[in-house]
């Protein structure tokens, strides 16, 4: 399987999705990016369930910077941009962006830390998905 190092995901925002004013409510934005990493090791074929099942690891968030450009609002259609940066032995590094219609509107860079699914003690990531998250 040849590498996948970027990914996009589209996110449409619902009512339950933003405050009274219909304005995304800011928390909302790291299920959004949330959700696209999740899709992102979907469609690289590693379900997060069976990596904890079959690998015993889990990836959690070590860090997170955010940069709030400009709001999202109810019914916006969004495009969840995810680019892989760094990786590392045990952690991996992405840049994230939620755009509508390619006005970037929010900024994010994202430190994972793969962990033992049981005692999340940190370990290597493991070649396979490191080879399928690597351009060839």
């Amino acid at each position: 399987m040849a590498g996948l190092s970027q990914f996009n995901w589209p996110v449409r925002v619902y009512y339950e999705d933003t405050d009274s004013g219909g304005v995304v409510y800011h928390a909302n934005y790291l299920n959004f990016m949330e959700r696209a990493r999740t899709e992102w090791l979907r469609a690289l074929g590693f379900e997060q369930p069976l990596l904890q099942a079959d690998l015993g690891i889990i990836f959690v968030v070590h860090s997170m910077a955010l940069a709030f450009k400009k709001p999202a609002y109810f019914n916006d259609l969004l495009e969840i941009n995810s680019e892989l940066i760094k990786m590392g032995h045990g952690s991996i590094e992405f840049l994230q962006r939620i755009v509508r219609n390619e006005t970037v509107l929010l900024e994010a860079k994202v430190k994972l830390a793969c962990v033992d699914a049981n005692s999340f003690k940190p370990l290597p990531i493991p070649v396979v998905i490191k080879q399928a998250m690597t351009p060839q």
